[in-house]
């Protein structure tokens, strides 16, 4: 059947309220988006910023009376949105839609990401199977791949790795996958080592991927050190960072902006020999090498 979109503008504050009510109201589904065209970066594990000016779209069948609709929401909410756009969809499978959205990603030459619904590319190469979820990591966004790539050309074979802020798992299934024989998952967001264990699992990794807290965690030092945050976590943690790696172990950092990458990399040169820089759509990836106890 035929649908009818609805339009509302809100604050960050308010989107979850406003979202819900258009849930409780029959909306079929509900999505957020930017209303202004305000970037956003990448968010600090745990968090879930949203823009200034949240753009909120509800779909509700077509003989969906409007103007009820309209009053019931205004007598629940107050003034918790603005705005008031309705227009008619046409009928489509949408969950379909959304799922022919993600397609297979290459990066580097043997490294897949494959959604769950897709055969792999190339049977022959690395393919992580990773479905679009509430952690972030899919492998689109530039610090992403920037990873990705790194350990797709320097596979982590036999090594141990900690994954520090490991969202969706993406990181940590790559290096599993490529030969390390440990990888320790960490991020401060309960959800996030949910779908790390979840993606895990699909990928048949149980055994060599393990999820803690911060806080729970006190591990032995790795020989791999990934970290796709932002600087000033990344900043804060520098000295903790260079305990939790063997000297001369690797460092991958992420999450850095290029106006940023100075005074990332003069705080870990403390500790670690910066060996290499790498820039994609304005963000950085640095690359260290911890050096020897006696220097």
């Amino acid at each position: 059947m035929p649908w009818l979109q609805l339009k509302l503008n809100t604050r960050p504050e308010h989107a979850e309220a406003v979202a819900e009510l258009l849930s409780d109201a029959g909306a079929t589904a509900v999505t957020l988006q930017d209303a202004e065209n305000q970037p956003l970066y990448e968010p600090a594990p745990g968090s879930t910023p949203l823009w200034e000016h949240t753009g909120i779209t509800g779909l509700f069948p077509a003989n969906t009376d409007m103007e009820a609709l309209k009053i019931q929401l205004q007598q629940q909410s107050g003034n918790l949105f603005s705005g008031w756009q309705t227009q008619p969809l046409e009928d489509k499978e949408w969950s379909r839609a959304w799922m022919d959205n993600f397609h297979p990603m290459q990066f580097g030459k043997n490294l897949w990401i494959c959604p769950g619904w897709h055969s792999p590319p190339d049977p022959e190469a690395v393919n992580i199977l990773l479905d679009p979820g509430l952690a972030f990591g899919t492998g689109t966004h530039a610090t992403t791949a920037l990873c990705l790539e790194w350990l797709d050309t320097h596979p982590p074979d036999g090594l141990s790795v900690i994954d520090y802020g490991c969202g969706s798992g993406i990181l940590s299934i790559a290096a599993a996958k490529l030969g390390a024989k440990q990888v320790l998952a960490i991020d401060n967001d309960p959800q996030a080592l949910q779908a790390t264990s979840d993606n895990a699992k699909k990928n048949r990794l149980e055994g060599k991927i393990t999820t803690f807290l911060p806080e729970d965690s006190n591990p032995a030092p790795c020989d791999l050190l990934l970290a796709n945050i932002l600087a000033n976590p990344l900043i804060n943690l520098a000295s903790r960072f260079s305990e939790q790696v063997t000297p001369g172990g690797s460092l991958i950092l992420s999450g850095i902006l290029a106006e940023q990458e100075t005074s990332v990399a003069e705080t870990y040169e403390s500790w670690f020999d910066i060996i290499g820089i790498q820039e994609r759509d304005g963000w950085i990836r640095l690359e260290g090498r911890k050096k020897p106890a006696d220097r």
